[in-house]
């Protein structure tokens, strides 16, 4: 069967299980569109490119399959770098269509060429240029291959546009064998009998769970390990939702605004179980001083994140998944009458930092406290909604003051921390879980990043909710700029912001705000309830900090309170 490029991507991606691209057209990709128009695959067309990456992002984690964008090239590659970049700290399978000049032109600067292999050689898990029509559907397979496969991770295709355009015959390969890339799923059964024999030793053990455990669909497995075993849990940013926030076990999120019993917690336990993190820098604080009177258990499927940042007393490389499954078999014999009587003094001493709740804030009767605002959405939406985050305050006030029951239903830019990431994942999210309420809590200045997508959400009849948690500043920043800085607020203050709610209704959303606290319910209630795209502007005390919060060089153990 003889078919030009454009005509085999589309049964590529057909193939590969595609219903869905994010992009925005330009000239070398125009019969490339042309084919994607006989097909039944779903195309949302954005207002930036950067849009297309994090909506294809949102798409991945909250559908568990590959997200895919495309655009074209030059310009349109290179505004796809932050979306890229930020899946690729968060281990999100995506792949990035990008249109090329044609491959005689490459290399003489003609018009809208970027070598964006290049550019994104750093930020991706694997890129290719295309230079032959024949290698075309294999390289696509191979491209989704790596993305979904081991750690998963961006995988951008590079198109010149002669490549699209050539005919050849179709050979479509039935499977995808990279003789280099072979990654470890199974994990040594002698290092797992290992942490089996740590786990019963322990007398104050803890897990740290991750995003790991969530791209593994090992949730399930975490639970029942932990109960298995009654050793209390916290997770990263990325890993809310691996474990239940209703569990006695649970101990919220760790790190620079986790909680004051996770990080004590991290502080005195004598085993610290691991699985699928990489011990990022707002986790760990001072890294020698990090669990420093634990033994360290690391599981993951990413070798070289093992002893990366932390010394690791027993490694463990292989699927989370697996090898929860694996250590539940190894402790099915498991006594839980011992194990709670071994470890009263540590489940005790949990009970008591539990007791303190340094995330008690008062409500005034004149100003919103954004915190209330989140705690109300929970209460509204009863923790089944899929929330999307901004960067900066509006994110650690949603993973502090929202509690996840399920895996994928928190999504945020972690690693990268990406202001202008929630809306358009929210879009994706919208795209893959279309029978779900999507939530994105936002701040006004990160909201402005990529406010443009609402026009995507209200084209595509989308209904997207913005919660936006309204103060006036850069909050974050601002933050810093209070504790460190004298309070001198440099380039922190939004003195000239949209009015919302009219931006909302131009874009032909609705628009809602709320002044004073007992605005807050009857918005929340209009605005989750529409079956509209919505922007709800809460207007909340503008100089509120997120604690506790641990400053930067200092161990997690030491965090300011108030």
């Amino acid at each position: 069967m003889k078919l030009n490029g454009a005509q085999i991507l589309m049964k590529t991606l057909k193939e590969e299980g595609v219903d869905t691209i994010f992009g925005f057209p330009g000239g070398v990709l125009i019969n490339i569109y042309d084919e994607l128009a006989k097909t039944d695959i779903r195309h949302v067309l954005v207002r930036h490119e950067q849009g297309a990456a994090h909506a294809a992002d949102g798409y991945a984690r909250a559908g568990g399959r590959v997200g895919v964008c495309m655009v074209t090239s030059g310009p349109g590659a290179t505004n796809t770098v932050t979306g890229i970049a930020s899946a690729y700290m968060d281990s999100i399978p995506v792949v990035i269509i990008t249109g090329q000049v044609p491959t005689q032109l490459i290399g003489n600067d003609a018009f809208q060429e970027v070598d964006i292999v290049g550019i994104t050689r750093p930020c991706t898990k694997h890129n290719f240029l295309v230079q032959r029509t024949e290698d075309l559907a294999r390289i696509i397979k191979e491209a989704f291959f790596i993305a979904r496969s081991g750690r998963p991770g961006p995988v951008l295709v590079d198109i010149p546009k002669d490549v699209s355009n050539n005919v050849t015959d179709l050979e479509m390969p039935e499977d995808v064998a990279l003789r280099s890339y072979n990654p470890t799923y199974n994990p040594n059964m002698r290092q797992l009998k290992k942490v089996a024999e740590l786990i019963e030793e322990a007398e104050r053990p803890m897990i740290f769970a991750g995003g790991g455990v969530i791209l593994s669909k090992g949730a399930r497995e975490l639970t029942e390990f932990a109960r298995k075993t009654q050793m209390p849990v916290t997770t990263s940013l990325m890993g809310l939702g691996a474990f239940p926030g209703s569990d006695p076990l649970w101990l919220g999120m760790i790190g620079m605004h986790g909680t004051y019993q996770a990080n004590m917690c991290t502080g005195e336990c004598d085993l610290l179980v691991s699985i699928g993190v990489r011990f990022d820098d707002r986790v760990t604080g001072k890294t020698d001083a990090f669990a420093a009177q634990s033994k360290i258990v690391h599981i993951d499927i990413d070798p070289t994140s093992i002893r990366k940042n932390v010394p690791v007393t027993v490694p463990v490389v292989g699927d989370c998944r697996i090898a929860l499954e694996n250590l539940n078999t190894l402790l099915r014999d498991t006594d839980l009458g011992d194990l709670k009587q071994k470890r009263k003094k540590w489940s005790d001493r949990i009970v008591e930092w539990k007791s303190t709740s340094p995330l008690d804030y008062v409500q005034d009767e004149e100003i919103i406290k954004p915190q209330y605002v989140i705690e109300k959405l929970y209460e509204l939406t009863k923790g089944e909604a899929i929330i999307t985050t901004e960067v900066g305050q509006n994110q650690m006030w949603a993973a502090q003051y929202y509690h996840f029951e399920k895996p994928n239903h928190f999504i945020t830019s972690g690693g990268l921390g990406c202001m202008g990431f929630g809306l358009p994942a929210a879009i994706g999210a919208q795209i893959a879980q279309p029978d779900s309420l999507v939530v994105d809590i936002a701040g006004d200045g990160s909201i402005q990043m990529n406010i443009q997508e609402m026009c995507t959400a209200v084209q595509n009849r989308l209904p997207v909710k913005v919660v936006i948690l309204n103060n006036g500043y850069l909050g974050m920043v601002r933050q810093w700029q209070e504790l460190f800085f004298g309070k001198r607020y440099v380039a922190t203050c939004l003195d000239c912001a949209p009015d919302f709610v009219k931006l909302a209704e131009a874009y032909g959303a609705v628009g809602l705000r709320a002044e004073k606290p007992e605005d807050v319910v009857p918005v929340l209630k209009e605005g989750l309830f529409s079956p509209h795209t919505v922007i709800m502007d809460f207007r909340v005390a503008g100089e509120e900090s997120v604690y506790p919060m641990v400053p930067a060089g200092a161990p997690i153990t030491e965090m300011l309170l108030v």
